[in-house]
């Protein structure tokens, strides 16, 4: 009798080790479809236009960019594309597909990011609770969810960061096979110095946990470990000068404080961010959870990271549950049996292929039916589309514009007086745009426009600057709509008004 009830319940615990193994498949399946199907949120930040225009420029002349050649104000000057990898492919995706490439490729992301997070938790956590973590986190981090470079790379993050937190839960040293990944990581975004950056914090948590006898050995092989990664990320087109290119924007100084994704996290206004962070507090006075020294160092410095700078909650959101889940599964009694260590492998590698082929078919097709009766369109008031019209009527070269629109005019293959390139145009220029263009200091934005030549502005309704060159004698208002507004000079009535200064 008992082997008549074995062989079922064994069965059955074989189908739930290989669903279990499917389910981040499926979730991550999910995510992209949601993204795709709300593809429009994944278009509304100008920085998209001059990321694709520079992938274009590359792929035209087969070479790196190292002067730029996009701007009059900075035309020459040194400039590395950090992001050059994820630029070619939102260019290559968009020549082939209009916007709804870039949907597909930042969607795609978001979807392994979601696949590798539930996978990486798998040993810790039931899937309920591991879906319910990463949708608390995509929701905290799905203000910065747009089609640019950083997205592209956020799949690699979580894998490497990832593959580093478990080698630290085994108290060993990390897989060599993660520095093919940093590599890539190197080539899609500059954001890859924080994977060499947490190489130190990360191992200093193996070491410590481990037994005495093994600390030197294993330190020596993380110390290698990380010669190896700078190496690795040196592994681009622009060889060592990676490091450095990727480094400068740190050096921006007070700029940081301006552009809103490197602002301060906002608890104004209420947030999954800050919900998050008062239900981890709670949670861990709750059950009082104990963490070893160089885990809390971590959680610290993710947790700072976050509220430094808004760009770094995603960070936050998806690393946190990984240097925590350890130490939770171990004091909850949640810990589970690693699916590597399961019986009937070879079948549960057959119903992995059999779901993956089932959600790429699935995926593929629904993506086919979607794109072709849904055009996706990027955000319009990011287009001046008409006003760039008239100017290029006009015939204006040198355009004074806000940061936004030199996004666009990129796209137009207009040299930009200013876009997003922030470590290009450097602190105290872009710390003068802003005081010019909020009209800050009026003779900041009067020198501006001397010293470039300006022939014609380009600038939102509401600006300060808009209603300011209304009153300035030189300038006279040509055009306007409800997305930008066009300034050009005005001699006659420039040298009208220095008449009577010139009789004084």
């Amino acid at each position: 009798m008992s082997i008549s009830f074995a062989n079922p319940i064994a069965r059955g615990e074989t189908i739930r080790n290989m669903l279990r193994a499917a389910v981040p498949l499926f979730a991550g399946a999910a995510a992209y479809l949601i993204f795709l199907s709300v593809g429009e949120i994944l278009l509304r930040d100008s920085d998209t236009l001059w990321q694709i225009r520079i992938g274009q420029w590359i792929v035209e002349h087969g070479a790196m960019p190292y002067t730029d050649v996009h701007s009059f104000t900075r035309l020459g000057e040194p400039w590395m594309s950090s992001s050059w990898l994820s630029q070619v492919l939102f260019a290559v995706s968009y020549g082939w597909l209009g916007w709804a490439g870039p949907v597909i490729l930042t969607s795609l992301a978001i979807g392994a990011t979601v696949a590798i997070f539930m996978h990486l938790m798998d040993g810790y956590l039931d899937a309920a609770r591991s879906i319910f973590l990463v949708t608390l986190a995509v929701l905290e981090s799905a203000t910065h969810f747009l089609a640019r470079p950083h997205m592209l790379a956020f799949p690699v993050m979580v894998a490497f960061l990832g593959g580093l937190m478990a080698a630290a839960d085994r108290r060993s040293a990390p897989s060599w096979l993660l520095l093919p990944l940093l590599a890539l990581w190197a080539n899609l975004h500059g954001g890859f110095v924080l994977g060499v950056a947490l190489i130190g914090p990360i191992g200093l948590e193996a070491i410590w946990c481990c037994e005495r006898k093994d600390r030197v050995t294993l330190a020596l092989r993380w110390a290698l470990f990380g010669v190896a990664a700078v190496a690795a990320c040196c592994v681009t087109p622009y060889g060592w000068n990676t490091l450095l290119g990727a480094a400068k924007i740190l050096g921006l100084g007070k700029l940081l404080t301006m552009i809103w994704e490197w602002m301060p996290a906002n608890f104004g206004t209420w947030s999954f961010f800050e919900f998050t962070l008062l239900g981890l507090i709670g949670l861990a006075f709750y059950r009082g959870l104990t963490l070893s020294v160089p885990r809390i160092i971590l959680l610290l410095g993710l947790l700072w990271m976050a509220l430094s700078h808004a760009r770094n909650i995603e960070i936050f959101a998806f690393m946190a549950p990984l240097v925590l889940a350890k130490p939770f599964a171990e004091q909850l009694g949640t810990l589970r049996t690693p699916l590597a260590s399961l019986r009937d492998s070879q079948s549960r590698a057959h119903v992995m292929m059999l779901a993956a082929l089932t959600v790429t078919v699935a995926g593929w097709a629904t993506t086919k039916a979607f794109v072709a009766y849904h055009p996706f369109a990027f955000l319009p008031s990011q287009m001046p589309v008409a006003a760039v019209d008239v100017l290029q009527q006009r015939k204006a070269e040198r355009i004074f514009s806000t940061s936004p629109f030199g996004g666009y005019l990129l796209s137009r293959d207009i040299k930009a007086f200013i876009d997003g390139r922030a470590e290009l145009y450097g602190e105290k220029f872009v710390i003068d745009y802003f005081d010019a263009v909020t009209a800050k200091d009026v003779d900041t934005l009067l020198n501006l426009l001397d010293t470039y030549k300006i022939d014609a502005t380009l600038l939102t309704p509401t600006l300060p600057a808009t209603k300011v060159l209304d009153h300035i004698a030189g300038w006279k208002r040509v055009y306007a709509d409800d997305i930008a507004v066009i300034h050009v000079r005005d001699e006659r009535k420039a040298n009208l008004s220095a008449a009577p200064e010139a009789q004084k």
